[in-house]
């Protein structure tokens, strides 16, 4: 992508406290907590952003933005001790000048909290979740998985609330929260594995899938 185009930009919505910057993307949490955030503006806005946000609750800081949407405003709550940033290189000739694309996320979306057993996936629109999700469940995970075991172990994920989607998601991006109750997913695992359900050696199904 060497600039935006007019479609492009009608889908960037700014930032009510820093109008000079426009976003593309934003996933958050229940608690509109951010996990992550696409955003466009020149270098300088761009900078800005990050020192106010360094600065969180002091004067002139923000500890909270609002992304404006169809009149609404949406709040998002940055914890910045534990955000991630990548920057690209100017995109020239936009109808806002040169811009620099910013990306902030959560550090779990690129490496697992294996302490307490906490990661998120970021999926790009129309991406299959179980392709990104059971490498994931596998890496995070301290109790031994089979890789035949996905579809069993991903159910009952599900089924407990353990992996799911975000519901806070704004633009092509989506994201999925893994959270492992350990003990809990300990004992559901003995109960597939004691009547059979999850075996050593994959089925021939398993084999062929």
């Amino acid at each position: 992508m060497s600039e935006l185009t007019t479609q492009a930009l009608a889908t960037l919505h700014p930032i009510e406290e820093c109008p000079d910057l426009y976003v593309d993307a934003c996933v958050c949490d229940e608690q509109r907590n951010l996990v992550f955030l696409s955003v466009w503006g020149r270098d300088t806005a761009l900078q800005e952003f990050l020192a106010r946000l360094q600065l969180g609750s002091a004067e002139n800081g923000l500890d909270q933005f609002h992304v404006t949407l169809n009149g609404h405003r949406l709040p998002v709550f940055p914890d910045i001790e534990r955000l991630e940033k990548r920057t690209t290189r100017q995109f020239r000739g936009t109808l806002f000048g040169s811009l620099l694309h910013l990306w902030l996320f959560d550090s779990r979306c690129t490496q697992p909290d294996r302490a307490n057993h906490v990661a998120y996936a970021l999926l790009g629109k129309g991406e299959e979740p179980g392709e990104r999700l059971w490498p994931l469940v596998m890496e995070t995970c301290p109790l031994p998985l089979l890789l035949h075991w996905r579809e069993p172990v991903m159910a009952l994920l599900g089924v407990h609330a353990m992996l799911k989607p975000l519901p806070g998601a704004l633009g092509s991006v989506s994201a999925w929260r893994l959270s492992l109750q350990v003990e809990l997913l300990e004992t559901l695992l003995g109960e597939l594995i004691r009547p059979g359900v999850l075996t050593t050696e994959p089925t021939e199904a398993q084999a062929s899938a």
